[in-house]
């Protein structure tokens, strides 16, 4: 592969990060600074901005420590980045580099929030927002919550009474509140597994003829 090529690659995987980063914190911002935490707008009947804040994993999982959380979250964005350069650096298709480039783009964009949230704004209980109060934030460095707000309740309705154990209750799919970092990671994926699952495979088993599989 000629520098030219890389290059292209290289500024290719930047462009896509800068964008999306930029798209996902503005939009952060904007429903941080705008809204109370618990409140919505109804955009369409199927879909909502509902401002939560999740202190765990995507779409509101948690399994560890906070602190833990977010080294651990420090930790896989820069093997990410390192994978990332490594790709563009060797014979791989640009579509492969996009989709790992999503996928970094989320995860840094959700560690923004974890690291420095905490710092720069404070609570958002009954109150909007304010960045960088001169009261302080809410909570030490790495200790922020990540801002979540796309809420798609495509169908909401009560579960039949025969239905076992769940009859009569309430049934929303989708349920979970997500925000643009999460989903430029499951499109990042969804894309790698669909169209890449080969590249992928060569990749993790560090084969050097792995762009040779698929075309440019």
């Amino acid at each position: 592969m000629n520098e030219q090529t890389r290059a292209t690659k290289a500024w290719g995987a930047a462009a896509i990060i800068l964008l999306l980063l930029f798209l996902d914190q503005a939009f952060k911002i904007w429903v941080k600074t705008h809204m109370t935490l618990g409140e919505s707008i109804t955009i369409f009947p199927w879909f909502q901005l509902y401002f939560t804040e999740n202190p765990g994993m995507a779409f509101g999982m948690e399994f560890f420590n906070k602190l833990v959380l977010s080294v651990f979250r420090i930790v896989a964005v820069v093997g990410i980045g390192y994978y990332l350069v490594q790709l563009i650096r060797k014979e791989y298709p640009m579509g492969y580099i996009v989709c790992i480039a999503m996928i970094f783009a989320g995860a840094l964009g959700n560690i923004i929030d974890s690291v420095f949230y905490g710092v720069i704004f404070n609570h958002s209980y009954g109150q909007v927002a304010t960045l960088m109060p001169a009261s302080g934030g809410y909570a030490p460095l790495l200790h922020g919550k990540v801002v979540d707000m796309l809420y798609f309740p495509l169908i909401e309705t009560t579960l039949p009474a025969w239905v076992p154990i769940f009859g009569g209750q309430e049934f929303v799919f989708f349920r979970p509140i997500f925000n643009l970092a999460d989903s430029s990671i499951c499109v990042g994926v969804f894309l790698l597994l669909i169209f890449h699952s080969r590249t992928l495979s060569f990749s993790l088993s560090k084969k050097p003829s792995s762009s040779k599989d698929e075309k440019e």
